[in-house]
């Protein structure tokens, strides 16, 4: 093997990194990458993470412009500035990942692929000036977006998001002209779908994808706003709809239960024809019997029935 293609085994502490380094195995020892471990190592191309490493921190990585792609099964949280101006990384998957500090990808010019399932926080301006990404698939468990974080993302032209209240700080999605469908992750369209009235189902489909006929004649600066007031509004009618849905639910419910015990009713009058002394055993055994199942009944619509048809 070349020197050039031999891999630099890192161990973290303050252990210092050749300026020149191409390749890098993380020792399984390392748990976090210390702050500017990596920073202007332009000749890196390939850095080896195993699943024990949970931390990137600040300005790890920034510089390394050789660098194509990273992944780490293990890694729950990138700091600050981690891969700014990488400017020919591609892909990045981090399957743990929760949060992402500010700036983290900023300036990452060829970034197109980004795979992070249990995202939950991406910070300020963290894919500001990433040219090259053009769709974006967001997980359902994501909570914030914070300001600025895709500005100037100038071909993003599709998003994927949850439908969650105040999770998109202003100006999110800042100069992003091509920007004009956003699709929505999660149990939304699930819950519309077990909407009571199909009225309310077509409603609300209509209102969903309102966004995607609107937003391509909005003005890129002001097209962060226009998907916050269709998230508020999108949310303020499902949750009328949930909540006359199960108003219905309700009343329906009482009305079966009356029904329930006027048959437990009916059932007691006609066990008082006939020879009641002589079946008195057997009818207070029915009777019972009958009574408890009639209640039973009533109580599952209540206490399960009722629950299990309520929407998310």
């Amino acid at each position: 093997m070349q020197e050039d293609d031999e891999i630099f085994v890192y161990t973290g502490g303050d252990q210092v990194v050749p300026r020149n380094v191409r390749r890098v195995r993380i020792d399984k020892s390392v748990k976090f990458i210390a702050m500017e471990a990596f920073t202007g190592r332009h000749n890196l191309i390939y850095v080896e993470f195993h699943d024990g490493v949970e931390r990137i921190e600040e300005f790890a990585f920034p510089g390394c412009t050789s660098l194509r792609s990273v992944k780490s099964l293990g890694v729950m949280i990138i700091e600050g500035g981690a891969f700014n101006g990488c400017e020919n990384l591609e892909d990045v998957e981090f399957n743990s990942l929760e949060t992402i500090g500010n700036y983290a990808f900023m300036n990452c010019t060829s970034l197109r692929n980004i795979t992070m399932p249990s995202l939950k926080i991406i910070g300020f301006s963290v894919f500001d000036r990433c040219e090259k990404l053009l769709d974006l698939d967001l997980p359902e468990g994501l909570e914030t977006i914070q300001e600025r974080a895709f500005q100037s993302c100038e071909r993003l032209r599709r998003i994927a998001v949850p439908m969650k209240d105040d999770m998109i700080a202003n100006n999110v999605f800042l100069n992003c002209p091509r920007l004009s469908t956003v699709d929505l992750v999660g149990g939304i369209h699930r819950t519309v779908a077990s909407l009571h009235l199909e009225g309310w189902r077509n409603e609300m489909k209509d209102e969903i994808y309102r966004i995607n006929q609107d937003l391509p004649n909005i003005r890129a600066l002001d097209q962060t706003a226009e998907i916050q007031q269709w998230m508020e509004s999108v949310i303020r009618r499902i949750n009328y709809y949930k909540d006359e849905h199960i108003a219905i639910l309700k009343e329906a419910t009482t009305l079966l239960e009356l029904a329930l015990w006027k048959a437990n009713l009916d059932e007691k009058e006609e066990d008082s024809f006939g020879e009641r002394e002589t079946k008195r055993a057997k009818v207070d055994t029915a009777s019972e019997k009958n009574e408890g199942r009639i209640t039973s009944g009533a109580s599952i619509v209540i206490k399960n029935l009722l629950p299990f048809l309520q929407l998310e």
